[in-house]
């Protein structure tokens, strides 16, 4: 896998702009053969959904958690940090790709808690996207995304299996060092050949682009809508309610969640089994 970054760090914070079903949305048009690949296709738990879009290079790796390590002592502690030395190799930012092994168990144990997440942001990784299981939310390392397949309470035998391999994960196929977005509504690989015709329009403030100017604008781009402009819009149901509200001049702000999590550990331990 090559050090250099295929991609500007400007082209992947542009990408970081919109969610993912709108990157989706351009992939459907600029590279019409993935309309049925390259995505997730089953549900992902995601404990941070207020959390930005991530935007990054994978990093693959398959886990085990129903039997015990083949490897123990110094194999098993040189498997682990060799891991860790390809998760903080370039280019970055990265995403962490996991694949649970145990079949019928998936999930059976949790690799991934307070350590392992506070490990791997350290590390430079954006984020894990995993169908296995993950645990310790509340002690979370603060801004780490996670979609999972489960949440459980105990690590079973949970140990690495390999990395650097091709992996599936809920449908979607991700080889190391594939360009994925990923946000609370799943993740997909956007091809490297594609990045650059995905990246969203600029956006401005209408008072300073003519009307004109921005049917031009979305003509030129290969994006339907704008999902930022699409959101504003309400369905008839949605203006009848809002319209019965306000003749009742009833206004009642909704105010937005928030999430936090402390925990760092140090590297010293990360040999052993997320505690």
């Amino acid at each position: 896998m090559t050090t250099q970054a295929p991609h500007s760090a400007d082209l992947l914070k542009k990408l970081a702009e919109v969610d993912t079903p709108t990157i989706c949305n351009a992939l459907e048009i600029v590279a019409p053969e993935r309309r049925l690949t390259g995505f997730t296709t089953k549900p992902l738990v995601c404990p941070f959904p207020d959390l930005a879009p991530i935007v990054g290079y994978a990093r693959t790796a398959t886990v085990r958690a129903a039997h015990a390590h083949e490897l123990t002592g110094k194999p098993a502690r040189d498997q682990r940090l060799a891991y860790y030395e390809y998760i903080a190799s370039k280019p970055g930012p990265t995403i962490t790709c996991i694949q649970d092994l145990d079949g019928h168990d998936v999930g059976f144990g949790a690799f991934w808690g307070e350590v392992q997440s506070t490990v791997h942001k350290a590390l430079g990784s954006l984020g894990v996207v995993t169908d296995g299981c993950i645990r310790d939310i509340p002690a979370w390392a603060p801004g780490f995304q996670a979609l999972a397949g489960s949440i459980a309470p105990s690590h079973g035998y949970t140990h690495l299996a390999g990395f650097g391999q091709e992996v599936r994960i809920h449908g979607m196929l991700v080889r190391s060092g594939d360009l994925i977005h990923a946000d609370r509504h799943g993740a997909v690989v956007i091809p490297h050949a594609a990045a650059e015709k995905s990246r969203p329009p600029a956006i401005s403030s209408p008072a300073r682009k003519p009307p004109s100017s921005r049917r031009r604008a979305n003509q030129a781009s290969p994006w339907p809508t704008s999902r930022r402009r699409s959101r504003s819009r309400t369905t008839s149901t949605e203006a009848i309610v809002i319209s019965a509200r306000l003749r009742r001049q009833s206004t009642a702000p909704v105010q937005p969640a928030h999430s936090s999590g402390t925990g760092t550990p140090s590297l010293d331990c990360c040999h052993q089994i997320d505690r």
